[in-house]
């Protein structure tokens, strides 16, 4: 699993019928150190997560347990809206609109 931002929407209108009716958003995954990294995945959307929202996103079996099927085409997908983060070290925060840590 990873952490990451929506950045953008994806719109096919031809894909494999198994993808029919799915949303696909890209999402900027998270490094570390709380920056954003420089390439983006494309995930399937059941949940109905928004621009700029901080996603969890799950890989394989456990993503395409959430869209519904094993017999989907499909390797990732958002599986929750995340609200704030706590680390090791005590310190919680949300993240800001551009990926900056507020702290709660």
């Amino acid at each position: 699993m990873l952490v990451g931002r929506v950045v953008g929407n994806v719109w096919a209108t031809r894909k494999a019928p198994s993808l029919e009716g799915m949303r696909l958003l890209l999402v900027r995954p998270f490094t570390t150190a709380a920056t954003e990294a420089q390439d983006v995945i494309v995930a399937g959307d059941v949940i109905g997560a928004g621009m700029g929202e901080t996603v969890l996103v799950a890989f394989g079996r456990a993503a395409r347990t959430v869209l519904g099927s094993q017999d989907i085409g499909w390797q990732a997908a958002v599986v929750g809206i995340v609200d704030s983060i706590s680390l090791a070290d005590g310190g919680t925060f949300e993240l800001g609109d551009h990926g900056e840590r507020i702290p709660v």
